[in-house]
């Protein structure tokens, strides 16, 4: 790639400033748009800043200097330049989509009024401005309302509750983060939740959000049961944002499609973090996107080998405060007909980890409380060499905690 060739990056989220400062390193000229008046941050510590642990600036990132503050509105692709609202063009000679995701917000009645705006006191939690804006909004006796029980909502729940707020959880499914966590973890962090305050409510589905003035007054669920609530933080996932990429023609399914060279439809137009779709998978986490954006940043810089083959991700939630709880989980938690389980549970110390083996593989694990066991369990997994059939250096794994 040549000294002049202009990359344009549209996104200053974690895989967008990580692109940005890679290429500046390697030497390629870069600019980055964002949209957010704040300086870029990690989106994953959020919940830190609303528990009161972090102040925004703590969790700012390492912005480069060429950093342009626009909201993108189109996309000319015969002409190469990106239209922003406030009418200026900007050219490229090669544009990276790095445009993260949004909240998915459940169509309950009263949640909209007609020109789209959500109620007072009901929050999203996906952005600096959403987590300041519950900063204002919570303090010590208010009734809030978190819906959605992944790792989000439990991450929100807990927050609200170290701030001093009565927190209600109200989960669709029968269990917390069940797509990351087998029903064991998942009962020890409703434990955790529990002791901090929080009254948690699963296989319940939220029907009505009642208005009273144009603020929140309760939430009323699908068997007509009614909660109070002050505050409503919708937690209920995240979708790809992919409207610039559909309306300039791309092709975009679950995300915008790339290829291993993080290529979309258009050659001069790759795509990297949340708003990707690789080999059929969006991943939608902090670890893939920073991955994609190395490989990405290596391309850019004329390296001919550079390919993204895909990340086997390992999902960890550090919860610090009075009562600390950690909890890493990885590939498949939930064990086959036919696997192999080596479960160790201590009641006393609250500690629980677990590791699934298949034809002699690694296949996934869920440890809870102490981890030092999970960077060489996570290397096993992912270097996917069989294990030896004795069985002793999987039960090693488990118990030594030097490992990480």
């Amino acid at each position: 790639m040549t000294s002049n060739t202009r990359v344009v990056v549209i996104g200053a989220g974690l895989a967008g400033v990580r692109l940005a400062r890679r290429l500046g390193e390697l030497g390629v000229p870069v600019t980055l748009i964002g949209e957010e008046e704040h300086r870029p941050y990690n989106r994953v510590l959020l919940a830190e800043v609303l528990a009161g642990r972090y102040s925004p600036d703590v969790i700012a990132l390492p912005a480069p200097a060429e950093l342009t503050r626009a909201r993108v509105t189109g996309i000319d692709r015969a002409g190469r330049t990106v239209e922003c609202a406030d009418g200026t063009k900007i050219a490229y000679d090669t544009l990276v989509l790095a445009t993260g995701s949004n909240p998915v917000l459940p169509p309950l009645r009263g949640l909209f009024s007609p020109d789209h705006v959500l109620p007072e006191g009901v929050h999203a939690f996906r952005t600096m401005d959403d987590c300041l804006g519950l900063s204002k909004a919570v303090r010590p006796g208010v009734k809030a309302v978190v819906i959605g029980g992944g790792l989000l909502g439990v991450s929100a729940a807990r927050a609200l509750a170290l701030r001093g707020a009565q927190v209600v959880l109200a989960q669709q499914s029968e269990r917390l983060m069940e797509r990351q966590l087998d029903p064991s973890a998942s009962k020890l962090v409703r434990r955790h939740l529990t002791d901090l305050g929080v009254e948690i409510h699963t296989e319940c589905r939220v029907r009505d959000v009642r208005c009273v003035g144009g603020a929140v007054r309760s939430v009323e669920m699908s068997d007509g049961y009614a909660l109070d609530a002050d505050l409503v933080v919708l937690a209920c996932g995240v979708h790809p944002r992919v409207g610039l990429a559909q309306i300039s023609g791309l092709d975009v399914r679950k995300g915008v499609v790339v290829d291993d060279e993080l290529r979309t439809s258009d050659p001069h137009i790759r795509a990297i973090g949340d708003c990707a779709q690789h080999d059929g998978t969006v991943y939608g986490l902090a670890t893939p996107a920073l991955e994609q954006a190395d490989v990405l940043a290596e391309s850019l810089a004329g390296r001919a080998n550079a390919r993204y083959t895909g990340t086997r991700s390992l999902t960890r939630l550090t919860l610090t405060g009075q009562t600390a709880f950690d909890l890493a989980a990885f590939g498949e938690t939930e064990a086959l007909p036919g696997d192999d389980v080596v479960q160790l549970t201590d009641a006393t110390r609250g500690t629980y980890r677990k590791v699934v083996v298949r034809d002699d593989r690694l296949v996934g694990g869920v440890l809870v409380g102490e981890l030092g066991t999970v960077g060489a369990l996570a290397r096993a997994w992912e270097g996917a060499e069989p294990l030896p059939a004795d069985g002793a250096p999987l039960l090693h794994l488990l118990t030594n905690d030097g490992g990480s």
